[in-house]
């Protein structure tokens, strides 16, 4: 798959097309369908299918503080779309500039005269141009001019999680923020991945028995909940079972909020300055505190047994690509 940073780096000769323009955060099942409609009509047409994107969040340029946690980086993200029969994907730096452009000038730019846009894939609410001012309507409109269809997809995918409401980017994090990793996976279609580089903490884990790869994050990265969760420790190409803790670390009167993942069972790891990832299959308990160290070591040896039972009745999560920085 061609991964584009820009318009200047779409090849020069590049023929027709069919294209889709999203956020696409997670690529999520909602997204999912969409992609695989474009995927679809672009087999049919004998074409490639693109995916464009941005980066960062358009929210943080028109109101910045405002970017919205983030379910997949952009790496991530196009190992996901390849998994799925994407053939380009398209970053485009999203800046005031190119904020301004008005609906009409962003077709003219982006679809016609860089991708040659045969068709269109998009959503009902798909909102484009300066003050997203442009709609499908107007989407429709200017491609009668220059030569695109426009094909709409029902994105709605209805389900269990968070009350039967539409799959989206909102609904996941939200899900994320209560711990509710269940659920989250139904939205995904997958166990929601955090990554991040291995750096040195308090290496107290060491101490204990259990050391941890205690994960820096990403920016703006959706954190679960704080407690302690049942997951698998990404390293290349390698899922290993893990026990998950999100938080402060109250034991031992932490204040830094952090990431930590025990890889069950293995020994001799030297992670540090690796960026890995970490998948959460399942919340097992809220961060506590214990009146001794035996009473919490004896926690701990149970948090273990229940991750390995829990991982080992699931299937090893796919790692399309591997976590990089």
């Amino acid at each position: 798959m061609q991964r584009w940073r820009g318009l200047a780096d779409i090849p020069e000769d590049w023929g027709r097309s069919v294209v889709t323009i999203g956020s696409y955060d997670g690529v999520h099942r909602g997204h999912q369908v969409i992609i695989g409609e474009a995927v679809a009509r672009a087999r049919e047409l004998g074409v490639p299918a693109v995916v464009v994107t941005f980066d960062p969040h358009p929210r943080e340029v028109i109101k910045p503080g405002s970017h919205p946690p983030m379910l997949a980086p952009h790496d991530r993200r196009a190992d996901l779309m390849a998994e799925l029969g994407v053939d380009a994907v398209l970053v485009l730096p999203f800046t005031t500039e190119f904020s301004k452009l008005p609906p009409a000038e962003f077709v003219v730019k982006v679809l016609v005269d860089r991708l040659h846009a045969r068709t269109v894939v998009e959503g009902p609410n798909f909102r484009f141009g300066h003050r997203a001012a442009g709609d499908v309507a107007l989407l429709t409109e200017l491609g009668e001019s220059y030569d695109y269809d426009v094909m709409l997809v029902d994105l709605f995918v209805q389900g269990e999680a968070g009350g039967g409401v539409p799959f989206s980017s909102s609904l996941a994090r939200r899900l994320i923020g209560e711990g509710d990793m269940t659920a989250t996976t139904e939205v995904l279609g997958r166990p929601h991945r955090v990554e991040g580089t291995v750096v040195r903490g308090a290496q107290r884990g060491r101490e204990l028995g259990y050391p941890t790869a205690n994960v820096e994050t990403l920016p703006f990265t959706a954190v679960p909940a704080d407690g302690v969760y049942a997951g698998w420790l990404i390293v290349g190409d390698e899922a290993m079972p893990a026990a998950i803790s999100v938080g402060t670390n109250p034991q031992f009167h932490g204040v830094d909020r952090t990431v930590e993942a025990y890889a069950i069972d293995r020994v001799g790891l030297d992670l540090y300055g690796q960026h890995v990832g970490v998948d959460f299959l399942a919340y097992l308990r809220p961060q506590e505190t214990y009146p001794s160290l035996d009473a919490f070591l004896a926690q701990m040896a149970q948090d273990v047994d229940r991750a390995r039972a829990l991982v080992a009745d699931a299937t090893a999560p796919p790692a399309p690509g591997r976590p990089t920085a």
